[in-house]
């Protein structure tokens, strides 16, 4: 069950209501999961919007590329909510169902493209150690640029904070949505 309530739209502040209007009225179509607990400090809702709308639209990644990334990220932090909204997008934006269902399943995936390949690799290595190899490094700027590699860093940043909220205030995905995480 949810630990956080969601926010009556007509019972918010001023500034609450702003940035729920800005998030509602934008590309996402609507206030839900992590951004509808971060309006409880309408600050960081703001903030954590702006740079959500970057990481997923606007970053030097293709979408194939970002989707990927995001369902790795997932995956790691068991995010099911998380996992629920990004994988019909993976799916549709070309990662493959097999990739797909490797990373749910924990399995190492067998990936056609060598650019998949090394996101996976790079945000396995940044998250369980901390860090990335010199090796995978210069395999990332090779296939993926210095600014993909800033922009794929960033995203792995955020969507950690995604699922860092989803984790802590237990946001489920919507009724009837299957637990393929085991999270």
């Amino acid at each position: 069950m949810k630990r956080i309530s969601d926010l009556d739209p007509e019972k918010m502040t001023p500034l609450q209501r702003s940035v729920y209007d800005t998030i509602a009225n934008g590309l996402r179509k609507g206030v839900r999961g992590p951004l509808a607990v971060w309006l409880h400090r309408p600050e960081l809702a703001q903030n954590a919007q702006a740079l959500g709308r970057y990481c997923r639209y606007e970053t030097a990644l293709e979408p194939r590329q970002s989707e990927l990334a995001i369902l790795v990220i997932a995956r790691i932090w068991g995010s099911e909510y998380e996992w629920y909204a990004h994988k019909p997008i993976a799916l549709e934006a070309g990662v493959s169902a097999e990739v797909v269902e490797a990373i749910r399943t924990n399995a190492v995936p067998v990936f056609e493209r060598a650019d998949e390949a090394i996101i996976h690799a790079f945000l396995t290595e940044l998250h369980h150690y901390r860090k990335v190899s010199d090796e995978t490094y210069r395999a990332a700027v090779e296939l993926l640029g210095e600014a993909g590699i800033v922009d794929l860093t960033g995203l792995a940043g955020y969507y950690t904070l995604i699922s860092m909220t989803i984790n802590v205030f237990q946001v489920p995905p919507p009724a009837g949505a299957p637990n393929e995480l085991g999270a």
